[in-house]
């Protein structure tokens, strides 16, 4: 182990050990502090970045975007066959599965007509397969994972041709508990890529001579010792077309304001834990949201270290995502969990991903998934919504 990895790994153990004392003053920090801390760094991003006067809904192709996305999806392969060499690969992003587990996405009725695009057009109850996991690239015990989670919904009974043809029936959403992304591009991606399979990562935030500070302190403000999946706030990060050149970002925010107690001494697994507690007595809802881009420059399609303001556009609702009382932490299911396949780009045309961070999804989504499945020897499925596990 060479110099650098040993600083990182320090650097990784103090962050292991305020996570522990995270539930005894993060709230109150977060009341006082998140919102104008979030604001300030936000202003800071916007000092620098250039304006490329784009017009609402517009695309740029940046540099070099697909060698960059090529070395990425090389970069996290070799991860993957590094670290799994006899099987039993994980995700390389978003990789450790507290659950999945069967919901309702519900469309809501009355909708304005502006709202009423693409699964959205019309009042109706889609069966779904809802993914909470953690953020990768490994699956440590949860109070030594980074704190930001993660989740995937999949449609199932989506008609019409999809962007991507492994799947026929489905619609993905996914999001993560920060409203930034961890890079803000594919190009910085690709430097963390690097750092990742060095065993740096926190190199790739903090060289003073390619720091991403801003970037460090944006996640640092939304990771935490989190309750459970069901009880946290996520954000698409990145932008969709939303029905005919108008983009969107999405939210799923918890409509219930109860938290569970993070146990003292957290097990490894108290994430799943707290998910099977809640879902054996009660069941959950989401409320499902949209924001608008109304300001090319404020709210960048290219640029995902940029947090839409929301008084600027207010996220409106248009679903409900329920997951009723279920047990799903059964053998077979979290065998099915591993099998599924969850990447924006299944999805019809009137909700395409954009930006070259969701361009290079297209790619590193389906190149890694048929990786991590061949490794392990798993069939590549396409759920029907009535699997039935013991």
């Amino acid at each position: 182990m060479g110099a650098l990895q040993r600083i990182n790994d320090i650097l990784m153990g103090l962050i292991s050990v305020e996570r522990r004392i995270d539930p005894y003053f993060r709230n109150a920090f977060n009341s006082f502090f998140q919102s104008p801390l979030s604001s300030l760094v936000q202003s800071l991003i916007n000092l620098t970045r250039p304006d490329w006067h784009l017009a609402l809904g517009e695309e740029r192709i940046l540099a070099d975007e697909d060698s960059l996305t090529d070395t990425i999806i090389e970069q996290m392969s070799e991860f993957t066959r590094e670290h799994y060499p006899n099987g039993g690969a994980l995700r390389a992003g978003n990789t450790k599965t507290y659950g999945v587990v069967r919901g309702e996405f519900e469309i809501l009725p009355g909708l304005a007509d502006e709202l009423r695009q693409g699964v959205f057009s019309s009042p109706r109850t889609f069966p779904a397969w809802v993914r909470f996991a953690g953020p990768g690239p490994l699956a440590p015990p949860d109070m030594d994972d980074n704190g930001i989670l993660s989740i995937g919904i999949k449609l199932i009974g989506v008609d019409g041709p999809k962007l991507i043809d492994d799947e026929k029936h489905t619609q993905d959403f996914t999001g993560i508990s920060c409203p930034t992304f961890t890079t803000p591009n594919v190009a910085a991606n690709a430097k963390l890529q690097r750092h990742i399979r060095q065993g740096t990562p926190v190199f790739y935030f903090l060289n003073p001579f390619d720091s991403h500070y801003r970037d460090a302190i944006m996640q640092g403000l939304y990771a935490r010792a989190n309750t459970s999946p069901l009880e946290v706030k996520y954000y698409s990060c990145v932008p969709y077309l939303f029905g005919t050149g108008r983009a969107a970002k999405y939210s799923i925010q918890p409509c219930s304001g109860e938290r569970s107690k993070i146990p003292w001494n957290a097990p490894a697994n108290y994430l799943r834990q707290a998910m099977t507690a809640t879902l054996d007595r009660k069941d959950v809802e989401f409320d499902f949201l949209v924001q608008f881009q109304t300001d090319a420059w404020r709210m960048p399609i290219e640029d995902a270290s940029v947090r839409w303001p929301e008084k600027l556009s207010p996220f409106v609702p248009v679903a409900k995502l329920r997951i009723p009382m279920q047990k799903f932490d059964s053998p077979a299911q979290l065998e099915f969990a591993g099998n599924l396949s969850y990447n924006p780009w299944h999805a019809i045309a009137e909700h395409r991903p954009l930006g070259n961070q969701n361009r290079a999804r297209k790619r590193i989504y389906l190149q890694m998934s048929k990786l991590r499945q061949g490794i392990n020897r798993q069939q590549r499925i396409e759920p029907m919504g009535e699997e039935q596990f013991e």
